[in-house]
């Protein structure tokens, strides 16, 4: 008896797997990245068992998709606003999804989702929050921390200290920045040594130019009788400033505080990008611009720069002649801010009768 109720909970999972693959080729997230926001390589795993439910499974992988997307585009002091988001609502603004893979081993049923949520439904969410969302955008930055012991008038540099060498070591799927260590060049190493009394104030331009990278994140790290103080060093779109830290009763000779001043200095540091990169989902200003009817691939390549440029909240053609075909955009930002973003991308813009005319 036992044999056959396990034969017919097989029978029925895989009917769920057969449902679940035509899913996927309805629910495909290929054609849709731009308007949407992203979240891939859910993973989730539970027991086989006679009240199996798929269904369960994948509403829990909604919640965390929709928890992944939180971490990753909200400073931390927004989070918890929330944290009590009802399931329907969530499935609510959910555009697509697909299963990118499943299994069943051993009993345990293993599932990955990928699932895109409506940017315009999740912008609306962050509106009635009152939360100014960032981009979910990885970005590259140089880092390097530099330990300076003032009870023993010493510096640690790059294997030699801790922070340094677990720095990558417990990286999270949500964090947007990727941190590149500089390699332990001898020539980068005595540099450092002769200008160790004035870290405060050396540029480190000679280090930092050797990776190429814009961004970047110099960490003097002071430490004296348990007392941990940060200068910062930030240079985040192109503009450099100061951040001092300091963290009371902690003790980075110890591994485990160690990390947890990793783990600090991360979030401080994810919520200072983020907060350069804030979208004013308060502000929504309406542009109009026109491009001439006569270029396909120009048009074509406009409405792909429109549904990449997270701060264009929507667009539409709302009228055509047979020259030009107008354009109302609705954009989270200043007029200057649009044209500096397009000037980028190399597009040229004039201004008549209030209307903006792609050159």
């Amino acid at each position: 008896m036992r044999f056959n109720i396990k034969l017919f909970n097989y029978k029925r999972l895989y009917i769920h797997f057969c449902f679940l693959a035509l899913l996927n080729i309805f629910f495909s997230t290929e054609n849709i990245q731009a308007k949407t926001f992203s979240i891939n390589d859910i993973e989730i795993s539970t027991p086989f068992e006679i009240n199996f439910d798929k269904n369960n499974i994948i509403d829990e992988g909604f919640l965390q998709a929709f928890d992944m997307l939180v971490l990753s585009i909200v400073q931390t002091k927004d989070q918890k606003k929330l944290n009590k988001t009802p399931l329907s609502l969530i499935k609510g603004m959910i555009e697509t999804f697909s299963i990118k893979e499943e299994k069943f081993i051993d009993e345990i049923y293993y599932l990955s989702l990928n699932v895109s949520f409506n940017k315009k439904k999740i912008l609306n969410l962050m509106e009635k929050k009152n939360i100014f969302p960032s981009p979910p955008v990885e970005k590259n930055i140089f880092f390097l921390p530099i330990i300076v012991d003032r009870d023993s008038d010493d510096i640690s540099i790059f294997s030699e200290n801790y922070i340094f060498n677990n720095w990558n070591s417990n990286n999270q799927k949500y964090h947007l920045l990727r941190y590149i260590l500089p390699t332990e060049d001898l020539e980068d190493f005595n540099l450092i040594k002769r200008n160790s009394k004035y870290l405060e104030s050396y540029n480190f331009s000679e280090i930092i130019k050797k990776y190429n990278l814009d961004e970047y994140i110099i960490a003097i790290i002071f430490k004296e009788n348990n007392m941990i103080k940060v200068l910062n060093k930030i240079n985040f779109n192109q503009q450099e400033n100061f951040k001092n830290i300091s963290f009371q009763n902690l003790n980075i000779d110890n591994d485990q505080e160690a990390n947890k001043l990793i783990e600090s200095l991360k979030i401080i540091y994810e919520n200072y990008w983020k907060s350069e990169n804030e979208i004013n989902t308060s502000v929504k200003i309406s542009l109009t611009i026109s491009i001439n009817n006569n270029d396909n691939s120009k048009i074509s390549k406009f409405e792909e720069i429109l549904n990449d440029m997270d701060l264009v909240y929507d667009f539409s053609i709302y009228k055509f002649d047979n020259k030009d075909s107008f354009y109302k955009i609705i954009f989270n930002g200043s007029p200057e801010h649009f044209i500096k973003i397009m000037k980028n991308k190399n597009y040229k813009l004039d201004i008549q009768n209030q209307i903006w005319i792609i050159k």
